[in-house]
């Protein structure tokens, strides 16, 4: 377990890790317009590699999987490093995407296979820490690198802990023995692939600002779903299917795809522009921002953990209901923020944030798990877990638009709005104002005074979001259930 959690723990860290470092690592290299392609694609590997690795760990048992990640992982972040130019870089982004991709799912499922129901809770609670250490001490990492060695680092750290992760799983991680005969759905893997990938890149495009109305994302529309209807049609016909059609009769696993989906936009999407508010406006280093985030991973490390111990005796459902109450009234508390708020009052309403998170991520996986037979535990996990990657992407295209929208109608309105025209500015990227010689001097409060409110209203958004997975936590089952017990 503690070669599992590291594993989880560096595919985490690694997913944000490059976000306070993207700018200066793209000037290094040249490739300043390919910038947003070192988070986008990590990200893309690994949500597409999510679902296959899950269903190959069922059949052909863990171990082999987790290892393979590691390696793909450690192969990826070392090259990385020695990048030379940004298209070198991304292509080494996308291998440690895959990586990444296994090494989550199975290290979840693991959990299952090693310990009996009542226990599981525990350990998937640690996980759930783990995941909420990841994610956000990754900019705090990176920013730390940067600033003091080099941003090749950033990449170089993954491996004595990736090596470390191998010598801990190598020879102590049980091997399961398979005589699944079944054909593996080659054909469903791919389609799937393609379908997750074409989402998450049509999510990406509207969050840069492109029309609904365009031909191409009305294309990328017309063929995701073209590609859902054929992944259905496949999976039917499949003798052994990636994802299995009766998932969707299943309701735990329904509500709980449903709910991580909500859940992992809402996280994202504040990660993601909480980092970039506070650096804006209270003028902090990326170093000092990162640790500005520490209280929300302290929440999310208290009560994960807790909930984890706990929930054999409470059950599901109350975990899931006070995780939402909190996070909703959490987002509601920073949408009041506005550009004036002290920044303690920040740190109180991350915390609470943190609470929230862990009192429903490892919950509501423990209910999953406990409701699914064990030869299909990987498949089921990873379905589940897809559905949190690809509400992040959709959470980080969600809030940009608000913001970039939000933005925009405010500064059209000022007497400065011909600025806006005059260097070809939008959205976000109005805050370049600020630095630009000859504007009129009270632009940029102005400029970080719109910016404030704007990010205040995506926060409002994710509050009303969540009043949706608040709902959805009241059908969560009450009681700490597991499949044999619901079979009795």
């Amino acid at each position: 377990m503690m070669g599992l959690a590291l594993g989880m723990l560096i595919a985490c860290m690694d997913g944000t890790i490059v976000g306070t470092c993207a700018t200066e690592i793209a000037r290094d290299l040249g490739g300043m317009e390919l910038y947003s392609w070192l988070v986008t694609a990590y990200l893309l590997c690994e949500t597409g590699m999510v679902p296959i690795a899950g269903k190959m760990s069922d059949r052909y048992g863990r171990k082999p999987l987790f290892l393979a990640g590691l390696i793909l992982f450690i192969g990826g972040s070392v090259v990385a490093g020695l990048s030379s130019d940004m298209v070198m870089l991304i292509v080494c982004r996308a291998v440690q995407g895959l990586g990444g991709g296994i090494l989550m799912p199975v290290a979840m499922s693991s959990v299952a296979d090693f310990y009996p129901p009542e226990n599981r809770g525990k350990m998937q609670g640690m996980l759930g820490a783990v995941f909420g250490i990841g994610s956000g001490i990754g900019p705090l990492v990176g920013g730390f690198l940067c600033t003091y060695i080099s941003w090749h680092w950033i990449f170089y750290v993954n491996v004595p802990l990736a090596v470390i992760c191998l010598l801990l799983t190598l020879k102590k991680f049980p091997q399961a023995s398979t005589d699944n005969l079944k054909k593996i759905d080659y054909t469903g893997m791919i389609v799937l692939t393609v379908l997750i990938i074409g989402v998450l890149l049509f999510f990406q495009r509207m969050g840069e600002g492109m029309s609904i109305l365009n031909p191409q994302p009305c294309g990328m529309m017309i063929f995701a779903v073209i590609m859902l209807l054929l992944f259905i049609y496949i999976e039917k016909r499949a003798e052994d299917p990636i994802i299995a059609p009766k998932l969707i009769h299943k309701r735990v696993v329904v509500l709980s795809a449903v709910y991580l989906f909500i859940l992992g936009l809402a996280m994202i999407g504040v990660l993601t522009y909480v980092a970039l508010y506070i650096i804006t406006i209270y003028d902090y280093s990326t170093l000092e921002c990162g640790f500005a985030l520490l209280p929300m991973v302290f929440g999310m490390m208290i009560t994960s953990m807790g909930s984890g111990m706990l929930v054999n005796r409470t059950g599901y459902r109350v975990w899931v209901t006070i995780g939402s109450v909190i996070i909703m009234t959490s987002l509601f508390l920073m949408s009041t923020m506005g550009s004036t708020a002290d920044v303690t009052i920040l740190y109180v309403y991350l915390f609470l944030f943190g609470m929230g998170l862990g009192c429903t991520n490892s919950t509501v996986m423990i209910a999953v798990q406990n409701s699914t037979p064990s030869d299909e535990m990987g498949m089921t996990t990873s379905a589940v877990s897809v559905m949190r990657n690809i509400g992040s992407t959709v959470g980080t295209a969600t809030f940009a638009l608000i913001i970039s929208g939000c933005m925009n109608s405010e500064f059209a309105k000022t007497a400065y709005a011909y600025l806006a025209e005059a260097f070809d500015l939008s959205g976000t990227g109005l805050l370049a104002l600020r630095y630009i010689p000859g504007v009129p001097p009270e632009v940029p409060d102005l400029i970080v005074e719109i910016f404030g409110d704007s990010v205040c209203q995506a926060f409002l958004f994710g509050g009303l979001l969540y009043i949706l997975a608040l709902i959805l936590s009241f059908f969560i089952d009450k009681k700490y259930t597991t499949l044999e017990e619901q079979r009795s």
